[in-house]
C-alpha cells in the first residue's frame, strides 16, 4: 500500500479533501479495498493526517491563477476515510473555503459522528456546510451492520438516522443514498420511505470500480 499526501483531488468538477484514513466501519464494498486512488489522484492512503494549515496551502496550490471559485462546482470532504473522525479540523476547513472562495461545501459521511466523538454534533456543521450525504446502504438495521462492521455495532444504524433527523435543522440539505443494483427495488422503495419519514432526500448514486 503506497501512502502519499494527496490532500486535494479532482473528480468532475469538484474539489475533495482527503483529511484522513480513519474510519469506524469496514465495509464489505469500500473502494479503498481494491484500490489507491480516485481519479487519478495519486495514492489517498495519507503518510499522516495533514494540520489545517497545510490543508488551507493545498487550495492555495489549487488557486495559481486565482479561479479556483470559478472552476469547481463544489468542495467535497470524501477521502480514504470517515472525514468527521476530525471534525473539528473539518469546520475550520470548511469556514476557511466559505470564506475564501465562497463555494459550497458537502460532507459526504456515514453518518455515524456522534458515535464517534461521543455526543450530539449536528448543531456544529450550521453555517459551515450546505449538503450532507450519508451513506444508508439498506434499509435493514442488521444488514447494515453486516455490510459495514462498524465497530459500534447494531445501535449505528439507528445513530445514523438519528442524526440525519436531527442535523437538517442545521443543513439546507441532507441527502442518504444507496449504490444502485446493490439492492432490490423493494429495498429501495424502503429506503425512499425512511427518508420521507425523517424528511430527507434520497438517491440513488451510481456504482463506481
Amino acid at each position: 500500500m503506497e501512502k502519499s499526501m494527496t490532500i486535494l483531488y479532482e473528480v468532475y468538477d469538484n474539489l475533495y479533501v482527503n483529511l484522513t484514513n480513519r474510519c469506524p466501519c469496514a465495509c464489505t464494498f469500500c473502494l479503498r479495498q481494491t484500490k489507491d486512488e480516485m481519479n487519478h489522484s495519486g495514492s489517498l492512503w495519507l503518510k499522516r493526517e495533514p494540520a489545517v494549515e497545510e490543508v488551507k496551502q493545498e487550495f492555495e496550490k489549487f488557486d495559481k491563477d486565482g479561479k479556483l471559485s470559478e472552476k469547481y462546482r463544489e468542495v467535497v470532504f470524501c477521502g480514504f476515510g470517515e472525514p468527521t473522525e476530525r471534525l473539528e479540523e473539518l469546520l475550520e476547513i470548511a469556514g476557511f473555503v466559505k470564506e475564501r472562495y465562497g463555494l459550497p461545501v458537502r460532507v459526504n459521511t456515514n453518518g455515524l459522528s456522534d458515535l464517534i466523538h461521543e455526543k450530539p454534533t449536528a448543531p456544529m456543521f450550521k453555517g459551515y456546510v450546505d449538503v450532507i450525504s450519508i451513506s444508508l446502504n439498506t434499509p435493514d438495521r442488521e444488514e447494515y451492520y453486516r455490510l459495514t462492521r462498524s465497530k459500534f455495532g447494531e445501535e449505528s444504524f439507528d445513530a445514523l438516522l438519528a442524526f440525519a433527523s436531527e442535523v437538517k435543522k442545521y443543513v439546507p440539505k441532507v441527502v442518504l443514498t444507496t449504490v444502485e443494483t446493490t439492492i432490490s427495488a423493494e429495498d429501495e422503495a424502503q429506503c425512499r420511505d425512511i427518508c420521507q419519514r425523517i424528511g430527507v432526500t434520497y438517491r440513488i448514486r451510481p456504482w463506481e470500480e
